[in-house]
């Protein structure tokens, strides 16, 4: 089956909306406490959930329009995406060795979506 367009585009937007799920889970985990009802009102860890899940929910339907081998590769361009806003959001700091890696992923999603 010939993967689509749409799914693939599909697939690039719940990365880059999945990938502000683990920055609000960082910036909700400062806040963790053992009080389980206390976290239940912590805003930012259960937006970072609901992030999560609703990229899973956008993922799904891409999976209809097209190989699973190619477009699940796509998912881990959300490395990119985590680390882009890791920089401009929480301020870390990246080095060569980090920023190498990102650039790996980069040609290693490449060379799937060529062999496709």
């Amino acid at each position: 089956m010939p993967t689509e367009l749409w799914a693939v585009s599909l697939v690039i937007i719940a990365g880059v909306f999945g990938a502000f799920g683990p920055i609000f889970l960082k910036m909700g985990s400062a806040n963790l406490n053992r009080n389980f009802s206390a976290q239940l009102k912590n805003y930012k860890l259960l937006l970072g959930i609901f992030i999560y899940l609703f990229s899973a929910v956008l993922f799904i339907p891409a999976l209809k329009g097209g190989d699973l081998s190619l477009l699940y590769p796509l998912v881990s361009l959300s490395y990119v995406w985590v680390s882009i806003l890791s920089v401009i959001i929480l301020k870390e700091r990246m080095g060569f060795v980090k920023w190498s890696g990102i650039f790996l992923i980069l040609i290693g999603v490449s060379f799937i979506g060529l062999g496709s």
